[in-house]
């Protein structure tokens, strides 16, 4: 019997040693990777060094001699600010030390040792940015990013330095913010625990935004506010096709308008595209709303004569007032749900409030929230605080419709009923005798008419009556062909067949679920843990019944016992390491 029993853990160690020498530790891999050293588009190509650097701690290549460190590496640190695990020594083999594989860390361990070093290292710092994503929760605490052209930092501030702010900050703002870097555990999340904010001005996306507003204000471009149609046939939508904004505004015009007619332009309501997309698109509908009023013009200009004793609605065939033409829409509507300051930030274009201000229709915008307003609002015709709301104006015609034609109705049944009475007045006028010669003559024709109807009616039945005739006739010749044997033959055999299938798929299913059954026996008896004992390993239990983990739960002369694959061991503990 051995002096000890070799744990599962002195195993694992044994197992994940690199059996090829080299002449020091190769540095751990928290002092190979470097965050700055990341991959990015413009280089993909790995660093040679510090790739077969991780390769040699995964076990694939040997690491490369370097030179022995003097002071404890950085993999030594971690190991000595985690608790309950001793620090790495190397082993020596022919008088020279042997790689050390790496301790295998938990994610939550590593995690708490960046937060730890980056609390002591960074405990108190100022950073000055531009606040994005501002984000008050019912709780009292804020949430927002602090960004610039290279980088953007999450921050926390908490409710009671909250309530100490003598201001409201905002997107776009330009912040100096002083506290303790930290991070989240819960995400891995570098953040920024603020302390103290100070106010240094407005951003610069923020400033620039304000001028270009205010420069195309004194342009005129903002006093556009041509009146809607009150019965759009087609609205013209520019927005996203994945996004939530389009179903919304769908199913307002189908609750209230199932009638009204949609064309899509697809655009990106976000990101470097989202301005050139949706400038293009209302280009797109006022271009072709200004090609086909032109080509109604010349139309009615060359058939004149032909057209001037037809109804106005009818002079064109592509007219307003008829159905629209394809690809014509009555009105625009930009759209786009709810979002950050940058994500509606597209919509601040010059590009696009120029679109909208030179379009040939009449533009109705929904951008976001009630609380968010853009540059293209301002040079709408209309601008809707949601849209759903737009959509709800632009269908506001057709809700209302019925309310504006009950009045029409009860000015219709009194014309009517004045109508009648006159025409009673009338009636009551004329003489007795000619009514009665009128009313002798209109029987006499419908005599004639009856009369008619009778000999055709006569015609008609006669000719039904041979029609069913010889259909009765040939459904008994066919009976006569139908012989009950002959169909009790067929059915007997059809009755036979469908046993047949019954048993071929019984038996089917009997043999699959058996196949299951074997395959399931066979993983579970892989999964015993006999199976683990039968290659070498051993179970120690200790004086007390209890399996042993840890060298640290029995002491020096305690009795133990290895249940091993056939059998078991007692002895007695020498020491205990």
């Amino acid at each position: 019997m051995p002096d000890e029993i070799p744990s599962f853990a002195d195993l694992r160690r044994s197992r994940m040693r690199t059996p090829a020498p080299v002449k020091c530790v190769p540095p751990s891999l928290f002092e190979s990777v470097d965050p700055d050293d990341s991959p990015r588009e413009d280089d993909v190509a790995p660093k040679p060094a510090r790739s077969r650097a991780l390769s040699a701690h995964a076990g694939m290549l040997p690491a490369e001699p370097l030179p022995a460190p003097q002071n404890p590496t950085h993999a030594d640190r971690i190991q000595a600010d985690v608790p309950g695990r001793p620090p790495a020594e190397a082993e020596k083999k022919d008088g020279f030390p042997t790689a050390v594989p790496p301790e295998v860390f938990s994610v939550g361990e590593l995690v708490r040792h960046v937060r730890n070093l980056v609390e002591r290292t960074h405990n108190r710092v100022t950073v000055e940015g531009e606040i994005s994503n501002w984000r008050p929760a019912s709780s009292g605490h804020c949430y927002f990013t602090l960004k610039d052209a290279e980088a953007q930092l999450s921050i926390v501030l908490f409710r009671r330095q909250a309530s100490l702010l003598r201001f409201r900050p905002k997107d776009g703002d330009s912040m100096r913010v002083s506290g303790s870097m930290s991070v989240y555990e819960q995400r891995g999340q570098l953040q920024l625990v603020a302390e103290t904010m100070q106010q240094t001005g407005l951003g610069a996306a923020l400033a620039a935004t304000q001028a270009l507003k205010e420069r195309l204000r004194k342009e005129g471009l903002f006093v556009n506010a041509r009146p809607l149609p009150p019965f759009p046939r087609c609205i013209g939508v520019v927005t996203s096709l994945q996004g939530a904004a389009l179903r919304d505004i769908i199913k307002v015009c189908r609750r209230r308008h199932a009638g009204v007619r949609l064309l899509i332009y697809p655009a990106s309501v976000q990101g470097p595209n989202c301005a050139a997309e949706v400038a293009a698109g209302v280009r797109w509908f006022s271009l072709r709303a200004q090609k086909a009023a032109q080509a109604d013009g010349d139309l009615s200009a060359s058939k004149e004569m032909q057209a001037s004793d037809l109804p106005a609605a009818n002079s064109s065939p592509r007219g307003r007032e008829g159905h629209p033409a394809a690809g014509v829409a009555d009105i625009i509507l930009v759209a786009r749900g709810g979002g950050s300051w940058e994500d509606l930030h597209g919509f601040d274009s010059e590009d696009v409030a120029r679109a909208i201000a030179s379009s040939y229709l009449p533009v109705i915008t929904g951008i976001g929230h009630a609380t968010d307003t853009t540059i293209a609002d301002a040079a709408a015709d209309h601008h809707a605080p949601t849209p759903s709301a737009a959509a709800e104006i632009l269908t506001a015609g057709y809700y209302g419709l019925a309310d504006r034609l009950a009045p029409l109705r009860t000015r219709l049944m009194r014309a009517c009923n004045y109508n009648v009475l006159r025409l009673r007045q009338s009636v009551s006028a004329l003489n007795a005798d000619a009514i009665l010669r009128k009313a002798r003559t209109g029987l006499e024709r419908r005599a004639q008419r009856l009369d008619d109807l009778t000999g055709r009616s006569q015609v008609s039945v006669e000719r039904t009556l041979r029609r069913h005739l010889a259909l009765l006739t040939q459904l008994e010749s066919r009976i006569s062909r139908q012989h009950v044997s002959l169909r009790l033959a067929r059915n007997r055999h059809s009755v036979q067949s469908q046993e047949q299938r019954l048993r071929v798929a019984h038996a089917s299913l009997l043999q699959t679920a058996a196949s299951r059954l074997d395959r399931a026996a066979t993983r579970l008896e892989a999964l015993s843990p006999y199976r683990v004992l039968e290659r070498g390993y051993a179970l120690v239990y200790g004086s007390d019944g209890g399996l042993l983990r840890s060298s640290s739960q029995v002491g020096a002369g305690a009795a133990i016992t290895a249940q091993l694959a056939q059998g078991r061991l007692r002895a007695t503990v020498d020491t205990s390491e």
